[in-house]
This record gives C-alpha cells, sequence and structure tokens, in this order.
C-alpha cells in the first residue's frame, strides 16, 4: 500500500509518502512553521511526490491530522487531502494528533502508559491518556494544566506532545518521574504515514476535531439589523 501522509495541525508542514512493499518510508519533508501552511503546502506536497516518483494517481490511501491543533492549520490539511483523494479517486483517512503523538512511544515500549498533551494556551492542554499496551485510556479532551499534571503523577508514563515539558516540570517532587519526556512541536509525520496504513478504511473519516470552540468570535455589536 502507499499512503500519502500530510499534517498541518501544529507547528510544522509536512508530508511523507510510505510504500508498505517497497521499502518503509521512501520520501517525507518537515517544515517547522506555526503560520503560511496554506502557502508552504502545495509545494511541499509536490517536493514530495517527486522525491517518491510517484504521481496522486498512484497513491492508494491519503492520511491526514485531524487535531486537535490550529483551526486554521487543521482545515489547510485536510482541505488538500480530501482534494487528492476525490481527484484521484482514492479514500482518505482522518488521523487523531493526539495519537500520532503517542504511536512512536507506544511502539518502542508499550509497558508504561502515555500522556499526549498539546498547549491549548491559557494553562489548558489537549488531552488523552493511553494505558500500557496501546488501548485509548481516556478520550482526547481539553482539559487544566493541573488535571494533566494530576494524570502524569499518578505513574511513570512517558509525556509526549508540545505541553510535554510543562507538565514534567510542574510534577512534584514527590511523583515518579515520567519515563520520557518527548516535547516536539508537532507528530512525526512518518507515524501518521504508518498509522494512516492500518486504519480501517470508512472508520476514521478527514473531518477536523477542534475541542474547543475558536478564539476569535463575530463582532455582533457591528452587525447591521435586518429589515
Amino acid at each position: 500500500m502507499r499512503v500519502l501522509a500530510i499534517d498541518t495541525a501544529l507547528a510544522a508542514c509536512s508530508a511523507a509518502v510510505l510504500d508498505t512493499v517497497y521499502g518503509g518510508i521512501v520520501a517525507s519533508e518537515s517544515l517547522p512553521m506555526t503560520r503560511g501552511h496554506a502557502e508552504a503546502l502545495m509545494p511541499l506536497l509536490k517536493r514530495v511526490m517527486d522525491e517518491a516518483g510517484l504521481g496522486f494517481p498512484d497513491i492508494d490511501r491519503v492520511a491526514v491530522t485531524t487535531g486537535p491543533g490550529s483551526f486554521t492549520g487543521l482545515r489547510v490539511g485536510i482541505a488538500a487531502a480530501r482534494g487528492i483523494a476525490l481527484a484521484a479517486d482514492k479514500p482518505a483517512v482522518g488521523l487523531s494528533t493526539l495519537s500520532a503523538f503517542a504511536a512512536p512511544h507506544l511502539a518502542a515500549d508499550d509497558r508504561f502508559p502515555v500522556i499526549a498533551a498539546i498547549d491549548a494556551r491559557h494553562a489548558h492542554v489537549y488531552l488523552q491518556v493511553f494505558s500500557p499496551g496501546g488501548r485509548s485510556f481516556t478520550t482526547p479532551r481539553l482539559a487544566s494544566l493541573r488535571e494533566a499534571v494530576q494524570a502524569a503523577s499518578e505513574a511513570s508514563a512517558c509525556i509526549v506532545g508540545s505541553a510535554a515539558q510543562a507538565i514534567a516540570d510542574a510534577l512534584p517532587e514527590s511523583c515518579v518521574p515520567a519515563a520520557v519526556v518527548d516535547a516536539r512541536a508537532a507528530p512525526d509525520i512518518a507515524w501518521v504515514a504508518r498509522m494512516g496504513a492500518v486504519v480501517p478504511e470508512g472508520q476514521s473519516p478527514p473531518k477536523p476535531q477542534y475541542l474547543r470552540a475558536p478564539d476569535a468570535q463575530p463582532q455582533n455589536a457591528a452587525q447591521l439589523p435586518r429589515r
């Protein structure tokens, strides 16, 4: 299976091509950025596809991160994935950003729980806890940093995601230290591709997972009255 993976949910614009038959990841690129995903994505996709020596019709599936993450970034990646899938007449699947953070650690050592946390600002995080063995212990949710610290203090855990260091720094000295602290700002695109290859088709549609309302609100005071 050939999978085109796309991630624009957080602080990177990334894409990769996975070929499960001929050698794993055959092309990938990741550009750190917090803004400008819309302008960077299509040129990046062209470079990755050229490096892989493939056209979009040669892809069997498109995988894209669906959040939580930046409202604008999520829309850019999901729109591109849907458009490519529609044009190439291939399926598209969506993947949780939190699961993508957790996946490499669960694969490397599943003896520890994994706490995936993304900075949601204002002393809050997007949080999901995975029990040893990889089963999701909690559903993705918006939580206070205090709640995330409490979850991490209950057992030695791998803490991953953009809020990982903040959680680790806030752990009381009496707690068992974290097994691993991986504070990368965006998921490894190779793992987005690997997860995209195993998700059952139709089970995870490419729809945004926001978890909270946008910060920007309509200026109702400026609206003209209806006649």
